[in-house]
């Protein structure tokens, strides 16, 4: 991959949440120029607060913690780019990534692209306000509180239930559409106090604070809500994945290993696009094991005997093998061990000399 006119990268990351930008700090922080390219918004970003991030205060919104996880990636010498990646291709034993203007060659490829919530039709209140979509996150701030489980399918039938042990209010709201379910569903549903509302929504009223108060049905009746949970399924974007040909399961997710490798060599992917907990600290753990296999196939050392033995010994000269502009950005980061130094300072501590000093 030697155009000139490409941008070239050892790692592209597709899709700035947290898995995709865990991954893109572990591969830069071991070395390998990367770049990750995120079209914005996503379902981190919707997050009102921040919930089960050992660390982080539940404060925090979406946007502030991928903001300052972006701003680590980029101290770190990582590249972001904010675009829509319309294509990959496999070119030259690597991928060739084409967003709008821009066209950037890598090595190695990191699918985070995650998925979009299906939404029920209004009227909703708003996301983060009363309508929630992961119930691992948000079960905690509805504890004895009236609460509703949107939709007609398994996954809203198995929620209404589960939310039985934060609360003893849980109805289960069809509006109006006849339940999917199974009869075995149903049967352990009408063994559990929820009440199964089989009416369509007319109206929705929030309280002062913008939270949702109520909900008024086609009849007339208001029942009284503090939140509750639209299950409705998943629309998983892998239109990437499908162009590369990567094998999905029977949900839609991209399958793969324990690293997150897929199907195709030198292709990976992570976070909400593959099976699992839709958790970021889950997310992150993936991201991380993602940088680190990638690593694990790019470094240059230990070069391995049969190498040794076709080229010889590694020269000096060699080594680091981390690029001119890594280098430079870890001899002046925070995180360094020999603490920020001058630009002007070789790695070696020794002062650069000057282009007049060089001639004499």
């Amino acid at each position: 991959m030697s155009d000139e006119s490409h941008d070239e990268y050892q790692v592209a990351v597709v899709g700035g949440g947290p898995a995709g930008l865990t991954a893109a700090l572990y591969t830069t922080r071991l070395g390998h120029d990367t770049i990750v390219i995120d079209r914005g918004g996503g379902r981190a970003a919707m997050m009102q607060d921040t919930h089960n991030v050992i660390g982080v205060p539940e404060d925090v919104s979406g946007n502030e913690f991928l903001g300052t996880a972006r701003e680590q990636v980029e101290s770190y010498g990582g590249d972001i780019l904010q675009a829509y990646v319309e294509s990959v291709e496999e070119v030259d034993g690597g991928f060739r990534l084409t967003a709008g203007e821009d066209t950037i060659d890598a090595d190695r490829v990191v699918l985070a692209t995650g998925f979009t919530d299906e939404r029920p039709d209004p009227p909703l209140p708003p996301t983060g306000r009363g309508l929630h979509y992961c119930l691992h996150c948000d079960a905690y701030m509805f504890v004895d509180e009236p609460v509703y489980v949107m939709g007609t399918g398994e996954a809203a039938a198995h929620v209404a239930m589960i939310m039985l042990n934060f609360t003893d209010d849980v109805d289960l709201l069809t509006r109006g559409e006849e339940p999917e379910w199974s009869d075995e569903t149903d049967e352990q549903l009408r063994a559990h106090p929820v009440d199964i509302v089989r009416k369509e929504l007319a109206d929705m009223h929030k309280d002062d604070s913008g939270w949702l108060e109520s909900f008024e049905f086609a009849d007339g009746e208001v029942r009284e809500y503090r939140g509750g949970f639209a299950m409705y399924g998943s629309d998983y974007h892998a239109d990437l994945a499908d162009q590369l040909g990567l094998e999905r399961t029977d949900d839609g997710n991209v399958a793969v290993d324990d690293h997150g490798n897929t199907n195709v060599d030198g292709v990976y992917a992570t976070g909400d696009l593959t099976p699992g907990h839709n958790q970021i600290p889950v997310a992150m753990g993936e991201g991380a094991k993602v940088g680190i296999d990638i690593h694990y196939g790019l470094r240059e050392f230990p070069r391995s005997s049969g190498a040794i033995e076709e080229s010889g010994p590694v020269s000096p000269d060699e080594v680091p093998a981390i690029s001119p502009e890594l280098m430079a950005t870890a001899i002046g980061h925070e995180g360094h061990a020999g603490g920020p130094r001058d630009p002007g300072v070789d790695a070696d501590g020794s002062a650069e000399k000057t282009a007049a000093e060089q001639d004499d």
